[in-house]
């Protein structure tokens, strides 16, 4: 399986010729050995071995049409992320994807194909489970279908890479404001949930003081969900805007007061976005985002992180859990496989895409009511009466579970509203804006400057996709429209400067 070819060279673009007349540098010969010395084995492993000893595990799994088509899916995905792991050019969305649909797509639902265990039931018949296995293939291939158009088309040349001026007197003033709302906002989430220490607790613990607060009284989860948004996202997004800096700028990195709030920065974000008091996933957009930013232009740290990740999200992740109840609730994971753990917790992704095709079986398509509820998910329901509810939490509901909190994988959210055909299209159209979106990123950080936005930004989308593609959609939707906003606070005075005839 070869990857999408793109056309962007790995250097910096010349400010004057076009971009079609700019070859690619050759690599150099100690990673030319390196990537040919390790693209079998790496490959092998993901594709072949791996699967293989999933499949050598006892269990009383069938193998029928599921199972089959569930390899195929996991082999597909693993040639996919070998080649984004082998290759020289950094796409980071494109790199993300393939991550989670391999693990949570295509490793952990073939074994639970072989173990014959899932974390949640499957309510239908087993053609269901074929369907959505297939709907989750047909959904990656629209993907790379997507990104392959987007490889074929060249950039405009304003993407081309540019040197960048230190920042004006307007936007440093922009991003202090944005470091004022970052400690004011972390500042009244800590007060408010009784001080620093109920961090370093339990997550349990922590939605117990959400309650205690009185945010939410009424019922709604708009006000806990700001409260814990305004509190997390202008922070983080605060410490990658000044890591980025002082990254860039050695005159950043010589003046102590740009130094001093990059240190107040990490030891607040240590107090609200630390792996204790948060979810996994959330922590998980924390830590990419923040490598990214640190080592924007770092081939090594592109490869390690998916690479690792792999690792880390099969034999880690599911014993991540362990500060979400406090240590009279902790229940550790008795087992005696590490394959075991995918098919009892977490990993119920493919399972949840089977249970949403036969909601939909029984109701019908919603065509965009789902996604119009996600979109406008800061209506309040005393206004929209109709306002639908998560996607996950509707099938929980239509399944009779106790515990709704149920993954809607964007396969099955755009499977609820436009059927396969508006699957199709939503993830070609999903490919190749994240194809097009990493070849721009690649040019902003290519040269020595601040490389823009999409310098902060990008990592800070790849490490969030991980939330977006878990779904449900209206749950994932708060943070990105708090992380807009701020940007549009420091971004505003270099957007009208940019506008301006020259």
């Amino acid at each position: 399986m070869t990857s999408a070819h793109e056309t962007e060279p790995s250097a910096p673009v010349p400010e004057h010729g076009p971009e079609s007349r700019v070859r690619p540098t050759a690599k150099p010969m100690s990673w030319a050995m390196l990537s040919r010395a390790l693209a079998v084995p790496l490959v092998l492993a993901l594709v072949c071995f791996l699967p293989a000893v999933i499949a050598g595990q006892p269990g009383s799994g069938v193998r029928d049409t599921a199972y089959w088509l569930q390899l195929v899916l996991t082999c597909y995905a693993g040639a996919r992320l070998g080649t984004m792991i082998l290759s020289t050019r950094r796409r980071l969305l494109q790199g993300v994807f393939w991550m989670f649909v391999y693990i949570a797509m295509g490793v952990a639902p073939f074994a639970q194909a072989v173990i014959g265990q899932t974390p949640t039931p499957l309510v239908g018949p087993r053609s269901d489970l074929v369907t959505a296995v297939a709907l989750v293939l047909v959904g990656c291939i629209a993907f790379d279908l997507g990104a392959l158009l987007a490889s074929r088309r060249p950039l405009r040349e304003r993407f081309a890479a540019r040197p960048e001026r230190d920042p004006s007197s307007a936007q440093r003033a922009r991003l202090r404001l944005l470091v004022l709302l970052a400690f004011a906002a972390s500042g009244y989430y800590v007060v408010r949930l009784g001080g620093p220490a109920i961090f370093f607790s339990s997550r349990q613990e922590i939605s117990a003081s959400v309650a205690f607060s009185g945010v939410g009284s009424d019922g709604s989860h708009v006000g806990p969900a700001l409260l814990k948004g305004f509190g997390t996202v202008p922070a983080l997004l605060a410490l990658l805007l000044y890591s980025r800096r002082l990254v860039t700028s050695r005159r950043a990195r010589r003046t102590p007061s740009t130094v001093l709030v990059w240190g107040a920065l990490a030891v607040l974000n240590a107090v609200v976005n630390n792996p204790v008091s948060n979810a996994r996933y959330w922590f998980l957009t924390v830590l990419v985002s923040l490598l990214f930013t640190v080592f924007p232009s770092s081939s090594a740290m592109h490869r390690s992180v998916l690479a690792l990740g792999v690792a880390g999200a099969l034999v880690l992740f599911p014993y991540a859990d362990r500060f979400r109840y406090e240590s009279a609730g902790y229940r550790p994971i008795e087992s005696s496989s590490v394959f075991e753990p995918l098919a009892t917790k977490d990993y119920d992704q493919t399972v949840m895409v089977a249970n949403t095709v036969t909601w939909v079986g029984s109701r019908g398509h919603t065509y965009g009511h789902q996604l119009a509820g996600s979109a406008l998910f800061f209506v309040p329901r005393s206004v929209w009466s109709g306002k639908p509810e998560d996607t996950g939490v509707r099938v929980g509901q239509w399944m009779g579970m106790s515990m709704t909190n149920l993954s809607a994988p964007l396969w099955a959210e755009l499977w609820v509203d436009f059927g396969v055909i508006g699957m199709a299209g939503g993830f070609a159209l999903i490919g190749y804006a994240a194809a097009r979106t990493d070849r721009r990123y690649a040019r902003a950080v290519s040269g020595a400057g601040p490389g823009g936005a999409a310098a902060v930004v990008v990592p800070l989308v790849a490490g969030y996709a991980f939330i977006l593609l878990r779904g449900p959609l209206l749950q994932a939707m708060g943070k990105p429209a708090i992380a807009v906003l701020c940007l549009l606070l420091v971004a505003g005075v270099r957007g009208r400067a940019a506008r301006r005839p020259r």
